[in-house]
């Protein structure tokens, strides 16, 4: 037999006096002849004709002595065809002169045994096909003589469905090594994404919170890699402030079994969060992906976005404040300089008017164009004056003056532009009166504040201006009016550009001298406050501390 794997044979060696078979007669002549020794007999006989597999028997130099039916069948031979036959027919002629050898060496130590163990056995048919086969050995004496059993099974479908196992191995094999091929790829790629993903980290966590994958630019920054982390704890890496928020936050997850988003600040940064429930195969969470992202820069491009945007949308409310204002500041002086030269002119022309006639005429009309010239200059003084502010190129150019003597100066030069009966009373108070400013940018701040009290006020109204020189060196200037006040919504927007309080939109002005009087404080050093009760009056406050006011 050709050398292959074999099944092992657990049968023990067979010592019987003689078996009868319808092929051959062996011992028959020492078999017992009592009852016992025929039904024993009958047993032999048919348990080898019914075997399910191949059984001969032969001698020790390999003659076949005995066959059963399924081994005619096996190989295609019928009746006694086999007997006498050497066993070495059934083998392929490739294997048989090597099999002589290996059977005379058998025979000469006889044992059970598979043969060819590890290897593959073929046998070949009477038609001369081959075909694979299993056999195990063993053996007897008789009469004194050595005989060797043979079991031999076909293991043809077996080998195809064997065959048919190892191919489909191979390809599972093949698939599994291809599939493995592609998820270390994938798993390559996303590794690679994850490692650069900008500004920031990907995470996973496990129900303790610790690191199961990290990966991120933002370990470069730290110098620490994706591996030291892995098994560690996510919260002890925190900085104490956002330990407990973070940890609530993740947790939370975890209960709830919903996705949140939320943001934190620490070290001067700002990071957002995004934080995924994952789940495992029967759809229970055992692990969150946490994507933390450093927001700063947008934050900061967000927060310059909306700074640029808000002065937008105050640069166009100036705008319109201001081309409103501009229309109506400007056409009321020009319309009154426009009809009153027009009379001028028709008392001028008129032929029996008398010259104390149009004297009479013309004086009145005179005083309201200079009016008129005046509010324009005032308006553009103020454009100018904001324009200049705007630019940095006012400067203080400071010296010595009595507070005293300026301001009784500047009340005797803005009497004549009260309105009708208003007067202004002044008082000072303190130890001395000298102080170190710039009197142009000081008349300025008055000269606003005491026309604003008078523009404000009713006729006959009394307007108090009080200069106080404190102990500790500091000056202080107040003007109270007794007029209509200032409402209580609009008091936080007096000192904006072009406002004009809801209540003053009759009388006449810019919007911009308060603006460009709190711009001239500051620039002293000093600050500017008021009170007020509408309907009542207000007082403004003007402090500028002692080191501003003497060199």
């Amino acid at each position: 037999m050709e050398p292959g794997k074999d099944k092992i044979s657990t049968s023990h060696p067979i010592n019987f006096k003689g078996v009868s078979s319808p092929y051959v007669t062996l011992y028959e002549d020492h078999m017992p002849t009592t009852k016992m020794g025929e039904d024993i007999n009958q047993v032999y006989k048919l348990l080898f004709e019914t075997a399910a597999e191949s059984l001969l028997i032969v001698n020790k130099d390999g003659i076949i002595q005995l066959v059963n039916h399924r081994t005619n069948d096996m190989f295609g031979y019928e009746g006694k065809e086999l007997i006498g036959q050497p066993m070495e027919i059934l083998l392929p002629e490739k294997y048989r002169k090597k099999h002589v050898h290996n059977r005379d060496e058998y025979a000469k130590n006889p044992r059970r045994r598979s043969m060819g163990m590890g290897m593959e056995l073929w046998a070949v048919r009477k038609d001369g096909s081959e075909f694979p086969v299993e056999v195990s050995l063993n053996h007897f004496e008789a009469n004194g003589n050595l005989y060797i059993m043979g079991l031999i099974t076909d293991i043809t479908e077996r080998r195809k469905a064997e065959d048919k196992i190892k191919v489909l191995n191979e390809e599972l094999e093949q698939r599994v090594e291809d599939r493995t091929r592609e998820l270390e790829e994938s798993q390559k790629l996303y590794k690679i994404v994850a490692r650069n993903f900008p500004d920031g980290t990907i995470n996973v966590f496990d129900k303790e919170l610790k690191y199961v994958f990290v990966e991120g630019m933002e370990l470069f920054k730290y110098g620490v890699t994706s591996e030291k982390l892995v098994g560690t704890s996510y919260i002890d890496r925190l900085p104490d402030e956002v330990k407990d928020i973070i940890r609530e936050k993740l947790m939370q997850v975890f209960e709830s079994n919903k996705n949140t988003t939320f943001e934190v600040s620490f070290k001067e940064r700002d990071y957002i969060m995004n934080v995924v429930a994952l789940h495992d195969t029967d759809g229970n969470i055992d692990q969150l992906l946490l994507v933390e992202r450093d927001a700063t820069l947008q934050k900061k491009s967000e927060e310059e976005m909306r700074k640029t945007l808000a002065k937008e949308r105050q640069l166009n409310e100036l705008k319109s404040r201001f081309v409103s204002m501009a229309s109506h500041e400007f056409r009321t002086p020009l319309g009154a300089i426009l009809s009153s030269t027009s009379l001028i002119e028709e008392y001028l022309t008129k032929k029996d008017a008398t010259i104390d006639f149009v004297r009479e005429k013309t004086d009145k009309h005179i005083k309201r164009i200079k009016s008129s010239i005046a509010n324009l200059i005032s308006i553009l003084n103020d454009f100018l004056s904001l324009e200049k502010l705007e630019q940095g190129k006012v400067e203080l150019t400071a010296s010595l003056f009595s507070i005293t003597d300026f301001t009784k100066e500047f009340i005797e030069e803005v009497q004549t532009t009260l309105k009708k009966g208003q007067k202004v009373k002044y008082t000072h108070n303190g130890n001395t009166n000298e102080v170190f400013l710039d009197q142009n940018m000081l008349r300025n701040i008055m000269l606003n504040l005491v026309s604003n009290a008078s523009k404000y006020s009713p006729d006959n109204a009394l307007i108090e201006v009080t200069t106080i020189m404190e102990n500790d060196g500091d000056l202080k200037i107040t003007v109270t009016d007794h007029g209509m006040g200032i409402p209580e919504d609009d008091q936080a927007h007096l000192f904006e550009r072009f406002f004009r309080a809801k209540n003053a939109t009759n009388v006449q002005g810019t919007g911009l001298g308060l603006n460009i009087v709190k711009r001239y404080v500051e620039l002293m050093g000093g600050e500017i406050y008021f009170t007020t009760k509408e309907n009542e009056g207000t007082t403004f406050t003007v402090t500028i501390e002692k080191n501003h006011t003497i060199n």
